[in-house]
């Protein structure tokens, strides 16, 4: 159960990482709306991984959910904010994938 809270967790990161690129874009109210949005996913995302590191290896723990913050914030980048998609970030942002799986595979 702790690594499906895990998963959330770092789904979470990425829509807090996406609501400050969606307010750096906006003004007004809306970017407020948009801050107001990264602070609750912020605080869900933290609390989430709070809960996880209670069973889970700190450090694995860690490093699965910053990869899950990273991978699908390039993504959105690429898919919303239409940053580069060249062959070398896909490449590496799949090794990325790769290694979030093994650390999943080799924890106990």
């Amino acid at each position: 159960m702790n690594w499906v809270l895990l998963v959330i967790a770092g789904i979470f990161e990425v829509v807090f990482a996406s609501c400050l690129g969606k307010a750096k874009e906006a003004t007004g109210a809306t970017a407020a709306w948009w801050y107001a949005g990264f602070f609750v996913a912020l605080t869900i995302s933290m609390g989430l991984l709070v809960k996880a590191t209670q069973t889970l290896p700190i450090g694995t723990a860690y490093a699965v959910w910053t990869g899950i913050g990273a991978v699908g914030t390039a993504l959105v980048g690429i898919l919303i904010f239409k940053d580069p998609a060249s062959f070398w970030r896909v490449f590496f942002l799949t090794t990325l994938i790769g290694s979030i799986i093994g650390l999943k595979a080799v924890s106990h």
